[in-house]
């Protein structure tokens, strides 16, 4: 990756250049009040949902579909069921804080942190989900 005026298009796809991102962006003071809550079901690896039932699609992020009616390819899907499993490891019954930022599809897309950490950088950092910025394509798992 080269830096100091080099090629923004590598440094944007380096996952390191992300979880920078997301560590800066988690630390930033925020108007929205944090909510907290325990993580009963992990959907897939950018979403769960709560104990008191609500959806939560985690903001900044992509991961890979499951689901051959969304996925692009077959190697997509074989990408996003490890994603799920890892997820379902580090997620599943844990206490997250989240900020509501926005709904996507009937689900509360979110800021969430666990255990003080944001979590879609450690998501991206160890390669569950992708960055996906508000108004951006959206990542492709089958390149």
């Amino acid at each position: 990756m080269k830096t100091g005026g080099g090629n923004w298009q590598a440094m944007l796809r380096h996952p390191t250049f992300w979880v920078a991102v997301f560590s800066v962006c988690a630390v930033l003071p925020s108007n929205a009040s944090a909510e907290r809550g325990r993580i009963v079901w992990v959907i897939d690896g950018d979403t769960f949902r709560m104990a008191d039932g609500e959806r939560i699609r985690i903001a900044g992020i992509d991961a890979a579909e499951t689901d051959p009616a969304h996925a692009k390819c077959a190697a997509e899907i074989v990408i996003g069921k490890k994603a799920t499993a890892e997820a379902i490891s580090l997620l599943k019954g844990r206490t997250v804080d989240f900020e509501r930022v926005g709904r996507s599809y009937r689900r509360t897309v979110a800021r969430v942190r666990l255990e003080g950490r944001d979590l879609s950088g450690d998501l991206v950092a160890k390669g569950i989900a992708r960055p996906w910025a508000k108004g951006r394509p959206k990542p492709d798992w089958c390149g």
